[in-house]
């Protein structure tokens, strides 16, 4: 008897598409990660006002608010290998293009069109991953991507320390390095397949099986034949449909209320410390960004012993109340600021480990991409609104309103969980009718 599609045996191939989605992002936070230090070494070049610094910061959270938007319904429609080989080649240009620009109006542009594309990536390599990955191990592979993330993101930040005293361009050369990690990636994207779950679900079943037959193994079971669906509704109309409401609801939810404390702090991490009288910001701002990397690891070894549910729920309390302490507390020591500060980034890092987990696991295949891409976009409405307004809030009102309004925002992701998460640990992706919640 031939082994389940999901319950396939760990391979070569599962591994190199692992390390080609871990690749990209890596890549997609270290695109991201270097962009607060570096405007801040950029001001005098660029003449940046604080109104500047928030455009410039929020500007690639609100292009990858529409690269994920829009790419979902594609890839839900023509597949996810067509985004999924070639992004990163476009990504590696754009990254290197800050060593031209003269202008803020300029890097203001640039940025919208680095957010679009790593917007696709987010989408595209969460659905290629999972769709790929066995039951038992999706939980630890999927949260490699987090660990991925973070890792980007933190060596990024790192990256913009060491390169901040090589002179006044500094700043463009820390933009630019972003360029490398996608080009190193791209030579192991070009040979992957498509899903097989996806070509299964679009009537092409027997591509499906060659490639399962061919890349996974002769003894795996192809995933189960499925006629096209016939579409009577956009994807879009179909996820705010009675039947996945409460589903697109939950996944927009929570991502929103991680992303928002998470990038407000970790794009401005040097100037909050700074203005809780942290002298040695840079040096905080490094021990954050490590432990960014640390919780995700943490949340590895996390994420399969316990509940979906009891991950949420617990990461938005631990990080609520770390972040809360910080904010009663009347002029704490720089080292009881730092520790709170990195207890904050570990528990939350951790629990974004379920974005890369949870979220593809609330969906079914005909709309995973989309369902991803929908959750993607909310949350950067919110990170880059939060990215905007977080250094005018500290400038008018104090850094300690700001620290209020973060602990608010978990506060809700947290109730919302409880009310309304589902559990889906032990999902089979493979036997999930589509248009209906997987059980």
């Amino acid at each position: 008897m031939k082994t389940a599609y999901d319950d396939a045996p760990l391979t070569a191939f599962h591994a190199r598409v692992a390390v080609a989605a871990v690749g990209g992002v890596f890549s997609d936070g270290f695109g991201l990660g270097g962009i607060g230090i570096a405007l801040s070494l950029a001001s005098n070049d660029l003449q940046l006002t604080p109104l500047w610094f928030g455009l410039l910061g929020g500007a690639s959270l609100l292009g990858l608010f529409f690269g994920a938007l829009l790419t979902g319904p594609v890839a839900d429609q023509h597949g996810r290998r067509p985004v999924f080989a070639y992004n990163m080649l476009l990504l590696s240009v754009l990254s290197a293009l800050p060593l031209l620009v003269n202008s803020s109006a300029q890097l203001l542009v640039l940025r919208l069109f680095i957010g679009f594309l790593l917007g696709t990536d987010y989408v595209v390599s969460k659905a290629m991953l999972t769709e790929f990955t066995p039951r038992s191990l999706r939980g630890r592979i999927m949260s490699s991507l987090s660990v991925a993330w973070a890792a980007g993101y933190a060596c990024a930040y790192i990256v913009g320390v060491l390169l901040s005293d090589q002179g006044p361009g500094a700043w463009r050369w820390m933009l630019a390095a972003a360029a490398v990690p996608c080009l190193l990636v791209l030579p192991l994207r070009w040979g992957l397949p498509e899903s097989p779950l996806w070509l299964a679900q679009h009537g092409r079943a027997a591509e499906a099986a060659r490639i399962v037959r061919e890349r996974i193994g002769v003894g795996v079971q192809p995933p189960p034949e499925q006629a096209a669906p016939v579409r009577t509704q956009g994807r879009w109309a179909e996820l705010l449909s009675p039947a996945w409401r409460q589903r697109t609801l939950v996944g927009c939810l929570f991502f929103v209320c991680q992303v928002i404390p998470y990038f407000a702090m970790g794009t401005f991490v040097s100037r909050v410390l700074a203005a809780l009288q942290v002298r040695d910001e840079h040096l905080g701002g490094v021990l954050y960004n490590i432990s960014l990397v640390a919780g995700a690891i943490a949340g590895v070894f996390i994420v399969d012993r316990i509940s979906r549910r009891q991950f949420l729920i617990g990461g938005f309390a631990i990080s609520a109340g770390a972040m809360l302490l910080l904010t009663l507390a009347d002029s704490p020591p720089p080292v009881v600021t730092i520790a709170l500060f990195a207890l904050f980034a570990g528990v939350l890092s951790a629990s974004t480990n379920l974005v890369y987990v949870y979220l593809p696991e609330l969906f079914t295949t005909d709309v995973r991409a989309s369902g991803i891409g929908m959750a993607i976009a909310a949350s950067r409405i919110g990170s880059a609104i939060s990215t905007f307004l977080l250094p005018l809030v500290v400038a008018s009102f104090g850094v300690h309103a700001a620290l209020g309004a973060c602990v608010a925002v978990l506060a809700l992701g947290g109730i919302a969980c409880y009310r309304w998460a589902p559990e889906t640990r032990d999902v089979r992706l493979s036997v999930s009718a589509p248009g209906s919640p997987p059980r």
